[in-house]
């Protein structure tokens, strides 16, 4: 049965399988420092490990409560709050002249409509965050 490891900063799907009379641990897939079980990562395990058998459900389940959002000095708490700030600052620098500028209407594109998402994104966790009423820290504060 195959299970999420963390090795170090990253967590991998794993599994065990003995050979020779020894347990060997078998890397599925890497699952990044914050560790997500995409339709991706099922299609690329089942293709390339036809025979390992694996419980998508439980696994993912597994995953889902496995971040600590609720630990405020939690390391990924922490990590989450570092990448806000620093996002926020990298599109402050950001400015629409320099998509023309670049070499690649592609990129400027691609940048364009990342940002869309983004802004979507953030639309939807702040409705969240306001239809939260248990949080006495969000009941204080209007995020808009």
């Amino acid at each position: 049965m195959a299970f999420v490891r963390r090795k170090g900063n990253a967590y991998y799907l794993v599994h065990n399988v003995r050979q020779r009379g020894k347990v060997k641990q078998l890397h599925l897939a890497r699952l990044g420092e914050r560790p997500r079980i995409t339709d991706d990562v099922m299609r690329q395990v089942n293709r390339t490990y036809p025979f390992v058998d694996v419980n998508w459900t439980e696994l993912r389940e597994q995953v889902n409560n496995r971040i600590e959002l609720f630990d405020s000095k939690s390391a990924y708490v922490r990590k989450l709050i570092a990448t806000l700030r620093t996002l926020n600052l990298d599109l402050a620098d950001l400015f629409p002249p320099l998509l023309d500028v670049s070499e690649a209407p592609a990129t400027g594109h691609e940048l364009v409509t990342q940002l869309r998402l983004l802004h979507s994104t953030v639309g939807v966790k702040l409705d969240q965050f306001d239809r939260a009423p248990h949080r006495a820290v969000m009941a204080e504060r209007n995020f808009r």
